[in-house]
């Protein structure tokens, strides 16, 4: 009889492990969630690259644009936007005839002129931190893309009117000439085309 009631206890105790088990096993199947992201990746375009990186330029601008309006609310939107600019010299436009023998012991390289490599505004420090005047969010979304817009524009704009060329242009005589000279050993200079 204690015989029976033990195997009964240590049946029942077993069971009731394994329910748990069970349970807990299930319950973590239903809460659980996976994750699968699927890719196919295709080139569609190799570009060599022989652009000089010479400058960058990282710069804040902020921007409010206004309508004004008679009858309604005027529409306000302020952005403060952060991007980056860089200028470079494009060495893939170069040719033999672009080197010429100066002397024994110096050599001219005519460089293309600088121009803009890339601007892009940074998405992640720019802030859109005011809107009024809009009452619909269709129309709110478009003063945000709009004022996107306008800030990669003022970006470009901004980097030419502090004179990036120039900079470019200066930087590839104290960048770029020391390299030539440490290649070459001889004494170099630069003139742009």
């Amino acid at each position: 009889m204690q015989k029976r009631i033990l195997f009964t206890l240590l049946f029942s105790i077993v069971t009731i492990v394994l329910l748990v088990g069970f349970f807990f096993y299930v319950k973590k199947q239903f809460v659980e969630t996976r994750t699968e992201i699927t890719e196919d990746v295709m080139i569609e375009k190799i570009t060599s690259i022989g652009k000089l990186e010479l400058v960058k330029y990282n710069m804040k601008d902020v921007i409010e644009k206004k309508e004004l309006r008679t009858l309604l609310p005027d529409k306000k939107i302020l952005l403060v936007a952060a991007g980056e600019v860089a200028g470079c010299i494009d060495l893939t436009k170069m040719k033999q005839e672009d080197i010429e023998k100066s002397s024994e012991d110096s050599i001219t390289v005519y460089l293309p002129q600088p121009e803009i490599c890339y601007f892009k505004l940074d998405h992640k420090r720019s802030r859109v931190y005011d809107v009024t005047g809009s009452w619909f969010a269709d129309d709110t979304k478009t003063m945000v893309e709009e004022i996107y817009k306008l800030a990669e524009q003022r970006l470009l704009q901004n980097a030419k009117d502090m004179d990036i060329m120039g900079k470019t242009r200066e930087n590839a005589f104290v960048i770029f000439k020391p390299i030539l000279e440490n290649i070459s050993g001889k004494r170099v200079g630069i003139k742009f085309k």
